[in-house]
Order: C-alpha cells, then structure tokens, then sequence
C-alpha cells in the first residue's frame, strides 16, 4: 500500500495524540496493519482487531477514545455495533470506513452516531485529518467539562457572589443545592443586589449549563408585545407581523429562561405563562400548533410577591408554580463586611474595562464605603467606583450628602461640644454646605441658589475635598 510510506512522516504535521487511544476493528489484514503503523507512534494506545467479538472484549478491559470501524464485517456488521454502543453509552467518537458504500449507507451511518465516514481506498491524510478533528472536538469537550466543574467548585469568583459574609456563603450554600435540579426558582431582593448573576449562577452549576440562558425583563416589554416576545408569531398574527418570528422560550430550548421583573407581567400573560408552566408548551401568537418546550424557569422581582398577590396584582396560582423554592437575596447594607471585597473586584474590573490606572482603595474610603447604606445595593457601589475612576478620585461627598441622616448634626461620638467650637472656618464652612445639600436631596443647584453662590462654586469645593484626601471625613459621620 502506497498510503503507508508517508505515515509515520506526517507526525509533525497533524501533531501528537499521546494522550488518546485508538481501537481499529478491520476484517482486511492488511488495512489494520496500515492503520497500526500509522497510529502508533501518534497515539497513547493503539488496538487493532478483525471482528466485533474482540472488540467488545477488548473495551470490556479498555478505555478507548476512537474507534475506527469497517462496516462490512463477519458475523455482526459496523453499523449495528455502532448503534449497540449508542445505546450502552459509549459517547467516544466513531470513525466508519468501507470500500462499498451508497448515499443510503452513509446517511444510516450517520444517523447511528458516526463522527465521520470515510470511503476505502484514503490517502493517509484523510484518514489523519479526521482523527484529528475527533481528537480536538473531544480535547475542547474535556476542557469545557472540567472547567465547569472548576467554576462550580470556586467560590465567589465564578459564581459572581462576591464576599464571605454570613448571609452571602448561606446564598452561595442554597444554590450549590439548588442548581443540579430541575426546579422552578423565585428569587425576590432589592433592585441591584445581584439577582441575575444569582440566576446564571443556577444555570452555570446545572446540567444545562451548556445550553443557552436568556434573561428577559418582563418590565421592559410592551404589554401587547410580551406574549410575542416570551412565545413567538407568526405571518399576519397581527398588524406589523411581516413575517414569522421564534420567541424567547425557543431560543432558551434545553438552557434556562429568567424572567427578571415577574411582577411586571399583566395579568392575562400571567395566566398564559401558567399554562405553558404546566404543560411545557408554547402557542406561538396567531398559530394553532402547540409547540414543546424544555426550558427551566428562574423568576425575580424586586417586589414582595406575597403582598403582590394580596393586592390582586398577581395570581395566587402562579406565584404558587413560581416560588416551589423561593430565595430571598440579601441586601448590601446587611453584609456590610463584604463591601471591601466588592470594591477590590470592581476597582479592578473596571478600570481594566476603562483603559485607567485602579485608585487606592485606602482605609478611609473603606470605612466611608462601608458606612454607607448602598439603598442601590451592589449596582449603586459598581456605578460609584465607575464614576471614581472616571473622575479620577472617589467623590465621598456624594455619599455624605445621600445618606438619610442630616451628616451636619452627626458627630464621632468621642466629640466634646467644646471640641466643636474649636472647628476652623473651613470646616465649618464645609459642615454647613454639607448640610444644605442633604436638606435638598443632593440638586447642586437649589444647594447653590440657598447658599447665595454659584453652581461652579459649589462643584469646586466638592472636588477640592475629594482631592484633599478625604480631609475632615471622620468628623462628619
């Protein structure tokens, strides 16, 4: 055979497979000599065998990657052993081969599960060629399988639950439990503390982690679009539906769909979705087929669903479906101990993202950030360190001035009344600003117009304190 004199020269070229076995069932003596010698010196393990008989006994001891099958064979033919292992769970790859073939035989081949099917007589690089793209869909497989199971083991940093409070390892604890199942989940929290990376953490921890996830945010949809958008239409279900469109559920088949702002949804869609909970089909708007759908659901809100359906905003049967487990997510200023941490990740996220030299995050702006209530949660501390970095120093004015307390009357509690006299005029000065600002709720403008100075001035002594090093900082809390 003229195919084996090149064989063990194209080593360089298609590369090593040290790490992968290979079993070739071949009737022809000849072939699986060939293929013997042109597989050993690339791969970890090479068998070669005439029937199927010795191959089941030889996978009955080893582990092979590949199996390279002849479909004409004494006794039990290529394609009914291929099917045979189909079905007892072989998923390794399987590489057909045979001098006599029509269109018929390679599409039962592939319909049986073969990765490739090649026609006798090849040339050494097809055979290599198709190998080597088994080889490198099972390398990225094993990579991405394992790199899940590291993710899922990690902790804060893959699942994006930053910190190692109390409140957030319980979170992170409920859903290493939760993921793998198959269960519809409610998550109900604050705006901004963290539901949809709570949601794609679920998914990333699932067997569906593979699949898509869609969010959606039932809050920002048209009322008359949403039945459209969550399950399709076709042609002429409606004025402006030019053509057919797959909703949302479709593109999520197999993965998870979060529905963020559940709350949001009106209340005829409400009784659609229940149904579609119930029997895991969808009717796109203007058909009259049902089509199946295999989607778990993640719903949030920033509202107490409870409460929600007492008002009679929501169906009790729905929230019923909704929360079978229900997780409350806690808010910022509830793990306070966990805003160091955050700040360290966002400082370092975004100012990769910017293209900026990371501030400092020394101690003061940590007491100050983690003193503060954060009403905006996490999202409001992710937006603040942003804007630091934009301005290129942390603005903790802002954060004096939006906290509920009037900051001008709020003294370290070591602080004696004489030692308050004895402030120099620029704090007091300071003090006094910082006390109109909080009486107006932050407007610069109506802060400048009652202190009978202009806007820019205002806006010059803010940046001068926040350039200062945070100057007097203690003293106004």
């Amino acid at each position: 055979m003229q195919q084996v004199d090149g064989a063990v020269d194209t080593v360089a070229t298609f590369g090593n497979w040290q790490a992968f076995s290979v079993l070739v069932v071949d009737d022809e003596a000849g072939m699986r000599s060939f293929l013997e010698r042109t597989l050993k010196p690339r791969c970890g393990l090479v068998e070669v065998v005439g029937d199927v008989e010795r191959g089941i006994e030889l996978m009955a001891r080893l582990h092979f990657d590949l199996i390279v099958l002849d479909i004409a064979l004494p006794g039990k033919s290529g394609i009914e052993w291929l099917h045979e292992l189909r079905e007892g769970g072989f998923n390794g790859d399987v590489i057909l081969i045979t001098a006599f073939a029509d269109m018929d035989t390679a599409i039962e081949a592939l319909r049986a599960g073969a990765s490739d099917f090649i026609l006798k007589p090849f040339r050494v690089d097809q055979m290599l060629n198709s190998i080597k793209r088994c080889f490198e869909g099972a390398r990225l497989a094993r990579e991405n399988f394992v790199l899940r199971r590291e993710l899922a083991e990690l902790g804060a940093e893959v699942d994006g639950l930053i910190g190692h409070s109390a409140a957030i390892q319980h979170l992170r604890g409920l859903i290493k439990r939760i993921a793998p199942m198959p269960t519809t989940v409610l998550l109900q929290g604050e705006s901004g503390t963290g539901k949809e990376v709570t949601a794609r953490a679920l998914h990333q921890m699932s067997a569906r982690a593979a699949r898509p996830f869609v969010p959606v945010n039932c809050g920002a949809i048209a009322a008359e679009l949403i039945e459209s958008e969550l399950f399709g239409h076709v042609k002429g279900a409606f004025t402006g539906a030019t053509g057919s469109r797959n909703g949302l559920f479709y593109y999520a088949h197999g993965g998870t769909l979060f529905l963020d702002e559940i709350a949001e949804l009106p209340l005829a869609m409400q009784t659609k979705l229940l149904r579609v909970l119930e029997e895991r089909r969808v009717r796109p708007v203007g058909s009259e087929k049902e089509v199946p759908v295999d989607v778990r659901i993640i719903a949030a809100t920033n509202r107490e669903l409870a409460g929600e359906v007492a008002a009679g905003r929501f169906r009790q049967d729905l929230y019923y479906r909704l929360a079978v487990v229900d997780i409350a997510i806690p808010p910022l200023r509830s793990r306070s101990e966990d805003v160091r941490e955050l700040a360290a990740h966002f400082m370092g996220l975004l100012s990769t993202q910017l293209g900026v030299t990371p501030l400092t995050l020394t101690c003061e702006v940590l007491e100050a950030l983690a003193a503060y209530p954060w009403p905006g949660n996490v999202r409001e501390l992710k937006n603040f360190l942003e804007r630091s970095l934009i301005l290129g120093c942390f603005p903790i004015e802002a954060l004096l001035v939006a906290c509920s307390a009037p900051l001008g009357d709020v003294r370290d509690a070591g602080q004696t009344d004489s030692q308050h006299t004895q402030c120099s005029l620029a704090e007091v000065e300071k003090r006094h600003i910082l006390r109109v600002l909080s009486a107006t709720g932050g407007n610069k403008s109506e802060a400048a117009r009652q202190l009978g100075v202009s806007r820019k001035t205002l806006e010059r002594k803010c940046q001068e304190w926040c350039e200062s090093g945070l100057s007097g900082m203690r003293s106004s809390y």
